[in-house]
């Protein structure tokens, strides 16, 4: 049984899955949508909504906060400056997944994650 086993395995170890929600995180800051699995996208919005929602603070602890998942700078710099504030009166829901269909080569189910 499951009980009590909060999100999907990703056949990963836990730092693995880790590294890929991070990586993940930030790619998505960046370009503002990206293309992955029905499954990671899925994993992925709670981890990136709640950096938005700490951007959306912009206090110097929900900085010090976001700093330890998004590694690169840059990217919390945008997600502090530009991100955050573009969300101020929302009151959550920061991120849309629309799905695409199957993958050629594996058949994966393929998904768009991008912020609203």
């Amino acid at each position: 049984m499951r009980h009590r086993k909060k999100g999907r395995n990703l056949s990963r170890s836990p730092s693995h899955r880790r590294a890929l929600l991070r990586n993940m995180a930030t790619s998505l800051f960046r370009h503002e949508r990206i293309r992955t699995t029905t499954a990671r996208a899925r994993e992925l919005r709670p981890y990136a909504e709640r950096l938005v929602t700490l951007a959306r603070r912009g206090d110097l602890h929900a900085r010090r906060q976001a700093a330890r998942r998004i590694a690169d700078r840059e990217v919390l710099g945008k997600l502090f400056d530009e991100i955050g504030p573009r969300y101020a009166d929302r009151p959550g829901g920061y991120t849309r997944i629309l799905k695409l269909g199957p993958r050629k080569g594996d058949a994966a189910d393929m998904a768009l994650i991008e912020l609203v």
